[in-house]
């Protein structure tokens, strides 16, 4: 249905513009953040092995649960979701929560089927899996340009826009100005430390992340008289400018309803529940973003405790990212809830609707002056965990199943080079991506995102149960399936020992296999003079964990005793019935909410 222009006499009724200061406490408590960021950034980095593929894509395999579960939440929850999350809230209601809610039991499927298999197999990548699965280079390839084409179009280019729209509407910064500082500061520590320092400083932004959102939840329902309150509120958030003949400015009547009408919901429940089922199951089990936080878990009981903590997690966007975004309609309907081409292009830029700023205006609006800081510190904080999580994944992606493939000699430096200049390809490209995404999908940028992975996520999804479950598919069996994952490790070559030896990072001799030479089934060492290199090249080749005293090497008996422990999914007795007992509660309180909210 074409829209009509408003009437002239309503156009007394525009909200006016509204300057809103970004005082010195605010910056300061930024100041701190980046600060704390940057030094755990760096200290993740220093003390993080970087000189190897396991080191640098896997952190050395040696994380325990709480950063795990903290990165989970983080590398997930990006500035993109409380962005897209709180305006399609605004616009809609309760019901896309259930994308969050969804993700409690997906978790725990990722950590009791998917990593134990993942594990037993030995594998980096996901990709990487479903070669040893079914054979062959192709599946390999198809996939990984695949998943980085998803990363590229629905992630980092998503997460940079509404990172720098909300740095726009709280300071008043340029888009493209905003979306380079963020990604210089991003960038530095991601490519300098790899896995081991993303999931630390994760770690770090999901306290910041969930504290600060918090605090603005509890001064956004006390402002408009807590749930009940939001409940008529909400109900009456109508823009004094509206579009004649037309019912977009009207809130839903099921706005506090998750599971709407089959044929006339926005969001049926049967895709709710279903379909949404099949998109969990992509980004929680096969996505390389998430399983590769898994895959650096020091055993299979750590890998489950990150799984229920980021299941814990994932329970508190619906009460602090999308019910905010409706209390944002609710108190500023005029902006939030526009509908008129030319107000909405004055309030933000888009005549397509501004639901989009529904977060960063409640916190503009809101928050006192040193608390806003602490939000925008927030903001960063979801923007650049995101961020690094996407970037460290799609280096993995590129230099382990795409340069490898394209280079079939390449040394393990080389692939650490890649994977860092890989990085700074990426950001290139979703910077070139951001005007399109501005006026994707009526501006609701998480009806963007999902319009995207719904086309493609199902296949993949299909691909990776038939490999999981279905043991007559072809190629050995070995520790590939759920039902073989406790077989005995099968005999590799000698050639494929010295390949994942690469990845044992967390052993106690590091090494630099592709400089070795090999002879009759031995391993042996040369002997390295030690060259000088200018100063340039000694910060050069640590900003990329470059050795330049190769050590010696582990021996056949070494090697093979050091894989055998880091594909090992045995538990001991009490973390495991801990670990079991954590999922159970879990999915009790994720059925409850469901039937309160449903």
């Amino acid at each position: 249905m074409s829209q009509t222009p408003a009437t002239p006499e309503s156009s007394s009724n525009r909200p006016e513009e509204k300057s809103l200061a970004f005082e010195i406490p605010d910056i300061i408590v930024v100041v701190i953040y980046f600060i704390f960021v940057l030094a755990i950034g760096i200290w993740s980095s220093l003390r993080a092995s970087r000189g190897t593929v396991g080191g640098y894509f896997l952190a050395g395999r040696s994380m325990t649960w709480w950063p795990i579960g903290a990165s989970l939440m983080s590398s997930n929850v990006g500035s993109g979701l409380f962005i897209g999350l709180a305006g399609t809230g605004a616009s809609g209601g309760l019901a896309v929560g259930g994308f969050e809610w969804n993700a409690t039991w997906a978790l725990l499927v990722l950590g009791w089927i998917f990593v134990p298999v993942y594990i037993a197999s030995g594998v980096v990548t996901m990709p990487e899996y479903l070669r040893k699965r079914f054979g062959g280079q192709r599946i390999q390839i198809y996939l990984s340009v695949l998943s980085l084409i998803l990363y590229i179009f629905t992630k980092i280019s998503t997460d940079i826009f509404s990172g720098a729209l909300f740095i726009k509407v709280s300071l008043g910064w340029n888009l493209y100005l905003s979306t380079v500082i963020l990604l210089v500061v991003t960038a530095i520590y991601t490519i300098a430390g790899g896995l081991s320092a993303v999931i630390y400083t994760d770690a770090l932004q999901t306290v910041i992340m969930v504290l600060g959102a918090l605090v603005l939840m509890f001064i956004g329902f006390e402002k408009v008289g807590w749930y009940e309150g939001l409940q008529e509120k909400y109900s009456r958030a109508i823009p004094s400018v509206i579009v004649p003949n037309t019912t977009c400015h009207l809130p839903r009547q099921d706005a506090f309803h998750m599971l709407r009408d089959p044929t006339t919901g926005d969001i049926p429940w049967p895709g709710l529940i279903f379909g949404l089922s099949v998109l969990a199951l992509w980004c929680w089990c096969t996505d390389q973003v998430i399983v590769q936080r898994s895959l650096s878990a020091k055993n299979l009981s750590h890998a489950k405790g990150g799984s229920v903590l980021g299941g814990y997690l994932k329970i508190f966007p619906m009460f602090f990212i999308v019910m905010p975004g409706m209390i944002s309609r609710a108190l500023f309907p005029d902006d939030v809830g526009c509908v008129d081409p030319a107000i909405c292009e004055k309030v933000c830029g888009a005549r397509v609707g501004c639901s989009n700023i529904a977060y960063p205006k409640l916190v503009m609006e809101l928050m006192p002056v040193g608390l806003r800081g602490l939000m925008i510190a927030v903001m960063m904080a979801a923007l650049m965990s995101s961020l690094t999580s996407i970037f460290n994944s799609s280096s993995t992606l590129f230099a382990m199943d795409i340069w490898q493939r394209l280079r079939k000699k390449t040394t393990e430096q080389e692939l650490m080079i890649v994977g860092r200049v890989f990085v700074l390809v990426l950001i290139v490209i979703s910077i070139l991506w951001i005007p399109i995404i501005q006026t994707a999908n009526s501006g609701q940028l998480f009806d963007y995102i999902q319009s995207i992975t719904s086309y493609l996520a199902p296949p993949i999804t299909a691909l990776f149960i038939l490999a999981i479950f279905c043991k007559r598919i072809n190629e050995p069996l070995a520790r590939l399936t759920w039902w073989t994952r406790h077989f005995k490790t099968p005999e590799i070559s000698l050639e494929n020992q010295i390949c994942q030896s690469t990845e044992l990072t967390s052993a106690k001799k590091e090494t630099d296999l592709d400089s070795t030479p090999w002879e009759n089934g031995d391993l042996d060492c040369k002997e390295y003079r030690e060259v000088k290199h200018p100063c340039w090249k000694k910060v050069y080749f640590w900003f990329c964990g470059i050795s330049t005293t190769p050590k010696p090497t582990l021996t056949r008996e070494e090697e093979a005793a050091l894989e055998r422990k880091l594909t090992s999914i045995k538990e001991e007795p009490l973390w495991k019935a801990i670990c079991n007992i954590n999922a159970i509660i879990l999915l009790a309180i994720n059925i409850f909410l469901w039937g309160y909210f449903g």
